[in-house]
């Protein structure tokens, strides 16, 4: 099990914007921060860092949603805080049947998606 991770961003006070706004809809929010990196997390723990460098290669981070309308709700806050499309929310059934996400490419390039695996 993961305790938390962390990616590294070129312009980290428009990235912390970004993610603000993409990961309230799951309940995500700006919990920690010092200098030039942030922590983001649900229930006062933060498990999703930015931090402020070199971002080598873009990255894929998946976010668990409790319900399909969460992901919907995520794509569109992450559409409008500037993210770009990489797949609308939907259905996903090459990775199972109940596989429903969204994915968008936050200011750096890197792959968000949220991702909800119950049947609704």
């Amino acid at each position: 099990m993961l305790d938390h991770v962390g990616v590294p961003v070129t312009d980290f006070a428009k990235s912390k914007e970004f993610f603000k706004q993409a990961l309230a809809p799951l309940g995500y929010q700006l919990l920690m921060e010092f200098g030039d990196a942030a922590g983001f997390g649900r229930d006062g723990k933060p498990d999703f860092w930015l931090g402020q460098g070199k971002v080598a290669s873009p990255t894929h981070v998946a976010f668990a949603a409790s319900g399909r309308s969460m992901v919907d709700e995520f794509y569109k806050a992450a559409m409008a805080a500037g993210g770009r499309d990489n797949g609308g929310p939907g259905l996903r059934p090459q990775y199972h049947p109940n596989y429903y996400g969204a994915f968008v490419f936050d200011p750096d390039g890197n792959n968000i998606e949220a991702v909800c695996h119950q049947a609704e």
